[in-house]
C-alpha cells in the first residue's frame, strides 16, 4: 500500500468542529447516491487516508474500519434512484449529504463539502472544496464510507440482478453494463432520468 506523498490537511480552520462530507454514485446508471459525514479528532492524520478513487477496494475497506474506530462521529445516508429521477442527481447528492449531517450525534460548527455545489444545512456555515477528498482528511474519510457503503448495496442488488454485472461495475456505465441494458432492458433500480449513450433510441428514458 503506497503512502500519501503530500499529507492531507486536518482542518480548514483549527479550534472548531468540522464535518467533512462527500458522496458516491453520481455518475451511475443504477442504484442510489450515497453520502457520508465524518468528524475526526482535532489534528487527526493517517498516512494511508486519501481520496477513495485513488485507493483499491482492499485499501478502502481497511480504511473504513480505521475511520469508524477513529472518528468522533460519522453518519451515512442515501437517496434512492426514484428520488434521483424526481429531483435530479445534483439535488439528490446534496440531499444525501444533508441526511448524513442530520444523523450525526454531534452538531458540527462548520461543514467541508466536496465539490463546488452545496446548499446551506440549517444555520451551519460551510465551504465547498473542489477535489476536497484529496485535500482534507475528513472529506477523504467521508468519501471512503460513502463509496464502500454504496458498493455493498450494489453487491447485494447483484444477487437479484446478476445480468448487469453490478458486482463488477457497481452501476457505473461500463460497456458490459450498457450491453446488458440493451439485451435485458432496465431493472427496477435503474435511473430513468438518465440519458445513456448508445441506448437512448432503444429505451424510453425521459429528458
Amino acid at each position: 500500500m503506497k503512502l500519501q506523498k503530500e499529507p492531507l490537511k486536518a482542518f480548514l480552520e483549527s479550534g472548531r468542529i468540522e464535518a467533512g462530507c462527500d458522496e458516491a454514485g453520481r455518475g451511475c446508471y443504477a442504484g442510489p447516491v450515497c453520502a457520508a459525514a465524518v468528524i475526526l479528532p482535532e489534528n487527526y492524520s493517517h498516512p494511508l487516508l486519501n481520496d477513495s478513487k485513488k485507493l483499491s477496494d482492499k485499501q478502502r475497506r481497511l480504511l473504513r474500519e480505521i475511520i469508524i474506530t477513529d472518528a468522533i462521529d460519522y453518519a451515512i445516508a442515501m437517496v434512492d434512484h426514484k428520488e434521483i429521477d424526481q429531483i435530479n442527481i445534483l439535488n439528490a447528492s446534496i440531499l444525501a449529504m444533508h441526511r448524513a449531517l442530520e444523523k450525526l450525534s454531534i452538531v458540527p460548527e462548520y461543514i467541508l463539502a466536496d465539490g463546488n455545489k452545496f446548499t446551506p444545512f440549517k444555520t451551519i456555515p460551510h465551504s465547498c472544496i473542489i477535489k476536497g477528498d484529496g485535500k482534507y482528511f475528513s472529506i477523504a474519510a467521508a468519501s471512503i464510507l460513502a463509496k464502500t457503503t454504496r458498493d455493498d448495496f450494489m453487491l447485494d442488488l447483484h444477487n437479484n440482478y446478476p445480468e448487469y454485472d453490478w458486482d463488477k461495475n457497481k452501476g457505473y456505465p461500463t460497456p458490459a453494463h450498457r450491453n446488458a441494458i440493451l439485451k435485458h432492458g432496465i431493472s427496477p433500480y435503474h435511473r430513468k432520468s438518465y440519458r445513456m449513450p448508445g441506448i437512448e433510441p432503444e429505451l424510453p428514458f425521459p429528458d
